[in-house]
């Protein structure tokens, strides 16, 4: 059995809206919107990507609710970046008075800024192109550590 890579390209942009429906209609899958506003798919992770993404965050939210440094935010957190592109990191902190107002009473809105703090767990899926890719679009939207 051989595996073959299908790339969808999107010429239709999406907006935060028609994300938030797709994404809460198609709950298996994790969507991002690029900054152009074209859609991407992640696929789920295997077992070790998924162990350590949810290791990862929760060493990260145990050390930052025993510190009350603000909150920590998992995988299916959209993130809307400056550049408009909606970023769904595997693990995010956003430090203590940075959240807008209202965040917490807005379940169907994206978080409109850029977490402190990112962590993305790499999978065979991912390619380092398009990790590097990610990283740079995070500090150049306002990301400090990575």
């Amino acid at each position: 059995m051989t595996s073959e890579k299908i790339t969808v390209q999107s010429l239709y942009t999406v907006t935060d809206e028609e994300l938030m429906l797709m994404s809460s209609q198609n709950p298996e899958l994790r969507f991002e919107r690029n900054a152009n506003g074209t859609l991407g798919t992640m696929p789920p992770t295997g077992g070790i990507s998924g162990n350590r993404e949810i290791k990862a965050g929760a060493y990260l939210f145990n050390w930052v609710e025993s510190q009350e440094l603000g909150e920590v935010f998992g995988p299916s957190t959209g993130f809307k970046l400056a550049n408009t592109a909606v970023r769904a990191p595997d693990v995010a902190f956003v430090a203590k008075g940075r959240l807008p107002e209202g965040w917490d009473q807005q379940e169907n809105k994206f978080i409109n800024l850029a977490p402190d703090f990112v962590i993305e767990i790499p999978s065979k899926n991912d390619s380092l192109a398009k990790l590097k890719a990610k990283i740079e679009e995070y500090i150049a939207n306002g990301v400090q550590l990575e």
